[in-house]
């Protein structure tokens, strides 16, 4: 066989294969570094953040800005894997010349040279690992793999030589066990060599396969190819294929050499059923026809394999990319919530409190006179069966004689206490319940959403500050009243009344009976319900009502500005890092996330052809593209960012159409392609890849367009913007340009350049001034000089003329729309259903108008 050019074309093909490999692994290896670089950070800033700030990631959260263990590993492996190609075979003299045809140079004995057999029918041969490598100067050497060189004196250190002496190939019987196992490393200066290294595994006699392929296991892509010299696979080929799958789970490409298969049917068949080729987990592996041809199998199985091994690692990365970008702007709605929430809870608190101790003070102003004759009425209903109650009533602890004579002065009191008590406790009874009735409504008015209004405040406190507020806003209600009164001590109403009771009847003068007969315990108990003062009772209940109100409510006023206080100091920290969200760690992580995403479409469908420019704006140029990824035509949005800034908006923009459904009313993105070799290389350009339309809006206007045109183009526009707010993002740059026509003149919306969630805005006022048909210019709009003066006449009440061809329904929908009043503008909710209207109403009636004419003639 004449040996190939040394730089052939599958030199050549598979050079430029492992040079894109190369290149594109050095923009994966920079994106995962800066990568991992952004995580720490944000796992410092995240240490020395205030756990209370609301928006600040909690442990779940941030477990997610991380890569987990197994993906970092994977990703680290394959940015630190150098391309290998490991030649294995049948035996020596298919691989040697797999590899001479590689090369291009007859580098390793063939034939006769090589002596005896190899393999099953040659037990004998001793072959030993081959390495090849690039360097300025040829040479050969025995090295440890991954260890050192030995001192060995090799029969090619004694001449020149074109062919690796056999000598030098094989392991001779004097050799000690460890330069057996030693690789003979062959150094040539060959421009295939400069972008890999390629290992020929050793006669199977030297060392299993699986065995000389087990430092292939990290930090090596491997290109396995396989000779095939014979029409069959024996067992012990197929058992070390086999393990070599288990060891390196890629792809194999089965080469036929020549003079091998006489029924390469047959040896496919034996492939496919032993699923070397063809099965699902190995859909890359391949049978070629034979060395001669081999180009055409390897050049596109090389490129395969090394760009679905980038694309899959690139893919991964940019879907942590995308999870924790949107995490972050996730986290910008909460934070920017709770700046906006968190004040207007604390004055709503406020507003509330003032007024149910307005209303609580209040009533116990106008309640006195009323409290007076309810327990007048109360007394007067209850006094005769309080009176047989007390007559009824069995003293407890006390020994009575059985003439009911007491033993003792201390048993007389405590009879009469009893006595007392018995009236206390069903005046305070019958009292309390016709009190508390009179303010139950305050619960249902302020209660309920001031407490749960103030356990929202609490919740993102400090563990000393939590609940005091609301402590004391139940004190202020038990001041007043007690809605499931216990009568118990701890109730505030009966404790009150029981001690204003108790002070009255302590105050009569007893009389001792000659025996405690039901007559004197109805004696007793008479005395002391008629000694009670209604009018001082109301008026001591009343009072302390006020007084405790008054304490409580200072209390809670005091407490509500700690709450304050603690609130301004977490709403400060929270804006800190709302901004750095919005400012620094968004932007950051988005360009990330482009680069990525830019990395595996170019990856996949490469680089986009240019062709004539369709247009330019203030951030980039539009240019023709017949056909990429599979879409045709598409047009290819050049911009050069400027800035930081610039390239953040951008990336920004990027992750915010790319997130989007797709949707027939926006314009779609395709995909996108970073040109580090744009102007020379001195910058780098983001290719944008979209949908390809028409025309744009401006240019449809200026050609003319019908009244249904017209309307069905703002039935669209209105629908298109109505699903970006559905998505939760403004455009902020809605003009006519930016509306972009298809051949039916049906709308999409495109360039969401300014385009932003609210809680990603910053406030600033960007977009285009004001872009309207110049038709539509009053003269007020003809004067201006400047788009300041213009903008300046628009906030007077300048607006456009009203034409002839507006009728009244019309005009009123434009004249709400541009309404200077933001709140009095129509929400599109409103405003589509009112175009469909107009739509139907006029174009109904020019139907009808033209269908008459027709008619007539």
């Amino acid at each position: 066989m004449e040996n190939p050019q040394k730089n052939s074309p599958l030199v050549r093909e598979l050079t430029r294969a492992f040079s894109h490999y190369n290149k594109h692994n050095v923009f994966l290896k920079k994106n995962l570094n800066e990568t991992l670089s952004f995580f720490r950070e944000i796992r410092e800033n995240q240490s020395n953040t205030c756990s209370g700030t609301p928006g600040a990631l909690d442990t779940g959260q941030l477990s997610c800005i991380s890569l987990p263990r197994h993906e970092e590993d994977y990703l680290q492996n394959v940015v630190g894997s150098a391309p290998y190609i490991l030649i294995l075979g049948q035996d020596c003299s298919a691989r040697y010349q797999l590899l001479n045809c590689l090369l291009g140079e007859r580098l390793l004995p063939l034939g006769s040279e090589v002596g005896g057999a190899c393999g099953p029918e040659g037990g004998a041969c001793r072959r030993r690992k081959l390495c090849f490598t690039h360097g300025r100067q040829t040479r050969l050497s025995l090295a440890l793999p991954g260890q050192y060189e030995l001192v060995h004196q090799l029969t090619a250190h004694c001449g020149r030589w074109d062919t690796v002496p056999l000598e030098d190939l094989e392991i001779q019987e004097c050799e000690d066990p460890t330069q057996r196992l030693a690789e003979l490393e062959v150094t040539l200066h060959h421009t295939l060599l400069q972008e890999v290294k390629i290992l020929v595994v050793p006669c199977r006699g030297v060392q299993p396969v699986h065995e000389a392929l087990e430092d292939c296991r990290r930090g090596i892509l491997p290109i396995i190819l396989y000779a095939v010299s014979k029409d069959a696979l024996s067992a012990e080929q197929v058992s070390d294929l086999q393990k070599v799958r288990e060891t390196l789970p890629f792809p194999v490409c089965f080469i036929r050499t020549p003079g091998g298969p006489s029924d390469p049917g047959a040896l496919h068949g034996q492939l496919v059923s032993l699923e070397l080729i063809g099965a699902p987990a190995q859909t890359q592996s391949m049978l070629g026809e034979s060395v001669e041809r081999l180009q055409r199998v390897l050049g596109p199985f090389t490129r395969q394999l090394l760009q679905s091994h980038q694309v899959e690692a690139a893919s991964l990365l940019n879907s942590v990319h995308c999870r924790c970008l949107d995490l972050f702007i996730n986290q910008a709605f909460d934070m920017q919530r709770d700046l906006q929430i968190t004040p207007r809870r604390l004055e709503y608190t406020r507003e509330k409190e003032r007024e149910l101790f307005s209303s609580l003070m209040a009533i116990a102003n106008r309640k006195q006179e009323e409290m007076k004759e309810m327990i007048v009425e109360t007394l007067s209903c209850m006094k005769e069966q309080l009176l047989e109650d007390a007559a009824d009533l069995q003293f407890t602890d006390i020994i009575m004689s059985s003439n009911g004579e007491p033993v003792s002065s201390k048993d007389i009191k405590m009879c009469i206490s009893q006595i007392q008590d018995l009236i206390v406790v069903r005046l305070n009874q019958a009292v309390a319940n016709k009190l508390t009735s009179s303010v139950d409504y305050l619960r249902e008015s302020f209660v309920g959403t001031l407490e749960r209004c103030l356990g929202s405040l609490e919740k993102n406190t400090p563990e000393s500050c939590s609940n005091v507020t609301s402590n004391h806003l139940k004190q202020i209600l038990n001041a007043a009243y007690n809605v499931e009164v216990t009568f118990h001590s701890g109730s505030s109403v009966t404790r009150l009344f029981w001690e204003q009771i108790k002070q009255i009847i302590h105050r009569i003068t007893w009389v001792n009976p000659p025996s405690v007969t039901p007559e004197w315990k109805r004696k007793v108990a008479q005395d002391a319900i008629e000694s009670l003062s209604a009018a001082k009772l109301a008026k001591s209940i009343c009072s302390q009502f006020r007084t405790r109100l008054n304490s409580s409510h200072e209390a809670f006023a005091a407490s509500l500005r700690q709450l304050e206080e603690g609130h301004t100091g977490r709403l400060e920290r929270t804006e800190d890092l709302w901004l750095r969200v919005r400012k620094d760690h968004a932007p950051r992580l988005a360009r990330l996330s482009l680069e990525s995403r830019s990395l595996r479409d170019v990856l996949l469908h490469g680089k986009p052809k240019m062709g004539r420019e369709l247009g330019r704006g203030q951030y980039g140029v539009v240019f023709l593209c017949d056909s990429w990824g599979g879409h045709h035509p598409c047009a290819l949005k050049s911009v050069v960012p400027p800035d930081d800034k610039h390239w953040n908006d951008l990336a920004l923009e990027f992750h915010y159409t790319r997130s989007l459904p797709k949707h027939d009313r926006l314009v779609n993105l395709h995909g996108s392609v970073i040109d580090h070799s744009y102007s020379g290389g001195s910058s780098m350009a983001v290719l944008l890849i979209m949908e390809r339309l028409y025309r744009d809006l401006y240019t449809g206007l200026k050609a003319g367009l019908s009244l249904k045109e017209r309307l069905q183009i703002a039935l669209d526009v209105v629908e298109g913007i109505r699903f970006l707010h559905s998505q939760g993002l403004l455009h902020r740059d809605i003009k006519l340009k930016n509306v972009l026509l298809d051949k039916q003149n049906r709308a999409k919306i495109t360039d969401l350049g300014f385009c932003k969630p609210e809680a990603m805005m910053s406030g600033s006022i960007v977009g285009t001034p004001i872009h309207m048909a110049p038709e539509l210019f009053t003269e007020a709009f003809e004067k201006c000089s400047s788009k300041d003066q213009l903008w300046t006449n628009v906030k007077k009440g300048s607006r456009p003329e009203r034409l002839s061809t507006f009728d009244e329904e019309c005009w009123q929908l434009m004249e709400a729309c541009w309404n200077a009043d933001p709140s009095q503008r129509p929400l599109l909710g409103i405003v589509q259903p009112s175009l469909q209207s107009i739509m139907d109403r006029l174009c109904d009636n020019s139907d009808q108008k033209s269908g008459s004419l027709e008619d007539s003639n």
